[in-house]
């Protein structure tokens, strides 16, 4: 396949598409490619757009999540435990990566990008689960998702079979997947992260690539632009039947999902607390809660 892309940089197009039936498809039309790094802050800030974006159209698309070569380098070899950092950055430069990766290094945690893999052998839900909840491992609990007992931890967090898991991390299908992704992102040419690309499958001939983080209404313009139709969102499920699926959220994360302030947000949170719903985590640069009911 020929990759036809082209930077999507505002929205150029006047309103004048249609109500989108979306009956007419047995099989969700578009395929949205979100270059990650596990270990990136923007790809973190990436999730609660994700996620409405799934509750409002999901019904059109599905996102298959490719996991960068280079994740991160030890700032003390020493002392691994505390002392990963990102390496990504907005702009970071990383074309050119081998697809024949060797994975035995000090310098890359392969291990993360397999596990990641592993949980994708048990299904793309399953995969996405698990990757959210190595990333609340990594930038909320502050552990290392390079040790191989995080990774198991969070295979049973996701309710994974851990077993399968245990003896996927290491397995030739986990190797294979991720040297595939290595390949796609060498071929898509992505230079930055986060990245994401939209492809129709009714329409092969080009995609729409979009690099960095942008707001919801961006995405959803693209989205509908790439349906050539338009698209009424679905309705969001309750705070409660949200908290139930995803167990662990955030002020800003629920802001941007409900259309909230952060004020607003901590408010129905703190009714719930009172019932005794939800647990409080505190962070420096947000609050998040646990649901325990």
């Amino acid at each position: 396949m020929v990759w036809n892309l082209y930077e999507q940089t505002k929205a150029n197009h006047a309103d004048d598409s249609v109500k989108y039936n979306f009956i007419d498809f047995v099989e969700k039309p578009i395929e949205i490619y979100a270059f990650i790094d596990p270990f990136c802050t923007e790809c973190w800030t990436l999730d609660p757009i994700f996620k409405k974006l799934t509750m409002e159209y999901g019904r059109f698309f599905t996102i298959r999540p490719v996991i960068s070569g280079r994740l991160i380098k030890l700032q003390k070899k020493s002392n691994r435990q505390r002392n990963l950092i990102p390496i990504w950055e907005k702009t970071n430069k990383f074309s050119g990566i081998s697809c024949d990766l060797d994975l035995h290094t000090d310098d890359v945690p392969w291990i993360t990008s397999m596990a990641i893999k592993a949980a994708e052998l048990q299904g793309n839900r399953a995969g996405r689960l698990y990757l959210r909840k190595i990333q609340e491992a990594f930038f909320i609990k502050d552990e290392d998702i390079s040790n191989e007992k995080v990774l198991i931890q969070c295979a049973k967090d996701a309710q994974l079979d851990v077993d399968e898991f245990t003896n996927d991390l290491y397995s030739p299908s986990a190797k294979k997947a991720f040297q595939c992704d290595l390949k796609i992102l060498k071929e898509m040419r992505v230079d930055a992260l986060p990245t994401l690309v939209f492809f129709n499958h009714i329409i092969e001939d080009h995609g729409i690539k979009i690099v960095g983080t942008h707001s919801y209404d961006t995405y959803v313009h693209i989205l509908k632009e790439i349906l050539q139709q338009d698209a009424l969102p679905a309705k969001k499920p309750t705070l409660e039947e949200f908290l139930a699926r995803h167990g662990m959220v955030g002020n800003k994360e629920l802001a941007i999902i409900y259309d909230w302030t952060i004020a607003e947000a901590e408010r129905e949170m703190k009714k719930l607390q009172l019932k005794r719903k939800v647990k409080k985590i505190k962070m420096n640069y947000d609050s998040f809660w646990k649901y325990i009911c």
